[in-house]
């Protein structure tokens, strides 16, 4: 007997770039019109290497949403995040929005959205399809500070290079991106 394929989810795929910092640093992932923003949030700062310890939103046009941050929430004007959905949010005609981790540093990532009508029933979504080089690393002071923790660590010469180093845990690789050990964390979570 033959085994009952069941229905592909909606699924669209987002193209994710790190704005303001050159060269380009970006993902794409394909996910479920029905993942929530709380979720959404987890899968970005895994896909991007960030440790999930700084305020973020979204910005669906004019709506913005995030977590209710006790009496921060009410001055930012944003709408609780915690039971809204992609699909809900974005409604039939947004194709891009925002979302802005660390309200110090301000990184800014440009989201685009496509439909995919082809997801394959067999997959299992979220998925990770692509993206290249590293993110900054957190509390790197923004664009400015990471064009300056960049000089220093490919500098052996410079003052701060040693204590820059061993602050960031030894090495880092601007051009490192593993498509496969972020797939890994999305599916079976952090080891």
């Amino acid at each position: 007997m033959a085994k009952a394929r069941r229905a592909a989810p909606k699924i669209v795929e987002l193209y994710i770039e790190l704005q303001d910092i050159k060269p380009l640093i970006w993902r794409r992932l394909m996910v479920p019109l029905t993942i929530t923003l709380p979720a959404l949030h987890d899968l970005l700062q895994i896909t991007l290497g960030w440790t999930d310890s700084h305020l973020h939103s979204f910005t669906f046009g004019e709506r913005s949403f995030s977590m209710p941050y006790d009496e921060f929430f009410e001055e930012l004007e944003m709408e609780d995040e915690r039971r809204k959905t992609l699909g809900a949010v974005l409604g039939r005609d947004l194709q891009e929005f925002v979302y802005l981790y660390d309200f110090g540093d301000s990184w800014r990532c440009r989201v685009k959205v496509v439909p995919r009508p082809d997801a394959d029933p067999d997959w299992t979504y979220p998925l990770c399809v692509g993206g290249a080089r590293a993110v900054p690393p957190d509390d790197v002071g923004g664009p400015s500070g990471y064009e300056r923790f960049l000089e220093v660590i490919k500098d052996p010469q410079h003052e701060e290079h040693k204590e820059t180093l061993s602050w960031i845990g030894g090495a880092f690789d601007p051009e490192g991106f593993d498509i496969n050990a972020v797939n890994r964390i999305v599916r079976f979570g952090r080891a």
